[in-house]
């Protein structure tokens, strides 16, 4: 037999596998860390910039919050700029140099005051408070026109004479009664359901509110006449008046408003300085030509605190009417647009107050106020930058005049009452006062080991 035959007959189990061979593995090498994951989008970062934002903007106190530092940054770079921008204008007048910053320091601490009382005053009282206020208005506007009792002051007569060097201005007080009043009167009617009827939404509303306004411009004050309007439209708004109305009031308000413009050479003169870069014949448009120099020379950061050049003699009114002009140049770009941002934020708080309550009375009441600051500031503005009539009201909380801030600071105080009366605010509040306790409870224990 073969050695090959012998192979064959052998059995598969008896045969030797023989194992393959593996490859020899290469050397290792060390491993390298894993990428970063890509960046996202520019688009995707902004949308979650601004879903960031409105979480922060749906918390219960973030009006709250807003409303107060956006009051107590206005009040005091206001203070900043009066002392800035008044210390010429006294020293014209041989008086000393922080003659008005003081008399503007005064009446911010009396505003904070009131600030304070309104924050803390329940709503009942402040209705029942509404007619003494509104009466107390119309018997000093009236006694404005008697002769002897009121003072004329850049043409206008709309002062009372206090004593020695302090005056009144009823008129601004007249924009909170107004506010007030008519917030409480279109709160009753709608709690009884009676809005829904022409008679009850405009009497006794209108008539009494033309009252005001008639005593105002007997004075010759257009622009708080103007204000006053916007306060009465937005008051009718909240209370639902169908479009037609504002149609005709409009119309009517606009045919006036052209009367009192023709028939008043100086109302011509400002609606003719619209847009001016020269101060023309006469120099008539000398103050609006001037506010646009001061704004021009800012900048983007501004001259520097305290040194504007118009200032000097050149710019009327620089402490008053047209702070916000010596502000950009002072200030520059970056000021003013600073100050635009606490009004725009603001407004929008107040905005949202008046949006998400449930109380009739403060709902109007917060969306009259803020009517009423929002307008006043749009007219100041838009006369400084040229786009509207200087209509020769002051910027709220900003301009000086105690007679301005002291009702303006208590209209504030008023909307963040107001924000603070919301119940999930209310809760927010009642959340944070037992945490508030047990911290000062730990201080407390904490003092007394050490002692």
């Amino acid at each position: 037999m073969t050695r090959e035959q012998t192979s064959a007959r052998r059995p598969r189990a008896a045969r030797r596998s023989v194992p393959a061979r593996r490859p020899a593995r290469a050397p290792s090498r060390p491993r390298r860390p894993a990428p970063p994951p890509p960046r996202p989008p520019r688009l995707a970062r902004l949308t979650g910039l601004v879903t960031r934002a409105r979480r922060a903007w749906d918390r219960p106190l973030t009006a709250y919050y807003v409303l107060a530092g956006t009051g107590l940054l206005l009040t005091s770079l206001g203070l900043v700029m009066v002392f800035s921008a008044s210390q010429i204008q006294a020293l014209r007048y041989d008086l000393p140099a922080t003659f008005y910053f003081r008399k503007q320091l005064l009446a911010a601490v009396l505003g904070a005051g009131l600030l304070l009382l309104a924050a803390r005053m329940p709503v009942k009282l402040l209705r029942a408070l509404t007619y003494p206020v509104l009466a107390v208005s119309v018997v000093l506007l009236a006694l404005v026109q008697v002769p002897g009792v009121g003072v004329e002051v850049n043409g206008s007569t709309n002062w009372l004479n206090v004593g020695g060097p302090f005056q009144l201005q009823p008129s601004e007080f007249g924009k909170l009664a107004l506010v007030l009043w008519g917030a409480d009167l279109l709160a009753r009617k709608g709690e009884r359901g009676l809005l829904a009827q022409w008679r009850h939404l405009l009497v006794p509303l209108v008539p009494v509110a033309l009252l005001v306004f008639g005593l105002v411009m007997v004075g010759g004050d257009m622009g708080t006449v103007m204000i006053m309007t916007a306060v009465l439209f937005g008051l009718l708004w909240l209370a639902g008046a169908p479009t037609r109305l504002f149609a005709g009031a409009l119309a009517t308000g606009a045919a006036l408003v052209v009367f009192f413009i023709v028939t008043a050479p100086h109302r011509l003169d400002r609606l003719a300085c619209i847009g001016a870069t020269d101060p023309g014949p006469d120099d008539r448009c000398w103050q609006a030509v001037h506010g646009l120099y001061a704004l021009a020379s800012g900048g983007w950061l501004g001259s520097g605190l305290g040194a504007s050049v118009e200032k000097w003699g050149e710019l009327p009114e620089p402490h008053t009417d047209f702070i916000f002009a010596i502000t950009g140049e002072e200030l520059g770009l970056a000021g003013t647009l600073s100050v635009l941002g606490l009004f725009a934020a603001l407004g929008y708080a107040g905005i949202r107050v008046a949006g998400r309550t449930e109380d009739l009375f403060v709902r109007y009441a917060a969306g009259g106020a803020t009517a009423w600051l929002m307008t006043q500031t749009v007219i100041n503005i838009g006369g400084v930058l040229g786009l509207l009539p200087i209509a020769g009201v002051p910027l709220p909380l900003f301009s000086y005049g105690g007679s301005a801030l002291l009702p303006t600071m208590f209209a504030v105080g008023l909307l963040i009452s107001f924000a603070r009366s919301d119940p999930a605010a209310k809760a927010a509040l009642a959340m944070r006062r037992p945490a508030t306790r047990t911290l000062a409870g730990l201080g407390r224990k904490t003092k007394r080991r050490r002692g």
